[in-house]
């Protein structure tokens, strides 16, 4: 499958690379001067990845336990091997895919003698460090807002980092009602699937809730037959802390299991931060609400 795309610098630091369903924004750097051609080049290097796994998406539109003969292509087993590590029958290889071509950029570039890197894909988010370099990640918590209520500070001494986030009004389709759920993993592409997860399991029922069957939404879509958020509205009280906590031990148990570093879980005015995110966040608004 062949995408038309656009490649274009936005910036002195930065490229941008519009393709299909993908939206990247590259960045890397050597002896703080950024490595402007470099990143172009990624840029043509992420069109190869994307095109690779559309033409793997009949597979990785299943369910993971569904799924019989693998792909025989690397970036496909890393979403199939990301996605099944989260441990919920009902994720496809799909909810990782962003982060695994972020993953796969950064890795890319990293390879070639880059320093420090950052590649976003529509919000996730891969990092790549070496020794003595460091980068700030801001956490929305809203996904659809640009306020920035907290950063998380990654360090050199872990080369490879992935920020990852899901939510109500992000650009994929959610089962469960958080305003937007951050993860941190060591790979973007866990991350990614992690926070599908722990935004699916941020849920009550409630008549403030509004759902919808995935497919009225999207015909294409890979959990076809299962209820989407469309909106959420007032809720009644002590639902958005019982939410908030449903996801809160969803993140604690990945992070248990080795999985993922931590999350940051947001609904409406309230916030959780899991224990093994505490170390790496601090809040940059301090009126902003939460515990």
């Amino acid at each position: 499958m062949t995408y038309e795309h656009y490649i274009g610098a936005i910036d002195d630091e930065s490229v941008l690379v519009e393709c299909g369903p993908m939206r990247l924004v590259i960045r890397a750097w050597s002896q703080n001067q950024p490595l402007l051609a470099l990143a172009h080049q990624a840029a043509e290097e992420s069109i190869s990845f994307l095109e690779r796994l559309a033409r793997c998406r009949p597979q990785l539109s299943r369910p993971v336990p569904q799924i019989g003969e693998l792909p025989q292509d690397e970036l496909a087993l890393v979403m199939f091997a990301s996605t099944k590590s989260i441990g919920e029958d009902d994720l496809t290889p799909l909810a990782a895919v962003a982060g695994t071509i972020a993953d796969a950029v950064a890795d890319w570039l990293f390879d070639q003698g880059a320093i420090r890197v950052i590649v976003e894909n529509g919000g996730d988010i891969a990092v790549r460090l070496v020794e003595g370099e460091s980068a700030n990640v801001g956490i929305r918590p809203q996904i659809n807002s640009r306020r920035i209520s907290h950063v998380i500070r990654l360090e050199g001494s872990q080369p490879a980092w992935g920020v990852t986030t899901s939510g109500v009004g992000g650009r994929s389709l959610t089962r469960g009602i958080a305003s937007a759920v951050t993860v941190l993993a060591t790979r973007a592409s866990v991350a990614d699937a992690a926070a599908t997860a722990i935004g699916n399991a941020c849920f009550v029922e409630d008549k403030g809730v509004l759902q919808s069957p995935a497919e009225s939404l999207d015909p294409h879509t890979d959990i076809a037959g299962l209820l989407v958020t469309t909106g959420v509205g007032e809720l009644q009280p002590g639902n958005v802390l019982k939410a908030i906590e449903n996801a809160r031990q969803r993140a604690e148990r990945l992070t248990m299991h080795g999985t993922i570093l931590g999350a940051f879980i947001a609904l409406q005015n309230e916030i959780a931060i899991s224990d093994g995110l505490e170390p790496y966040v601090r809040p940059v608004d301090e009126s902003y609400g939460g515990r």
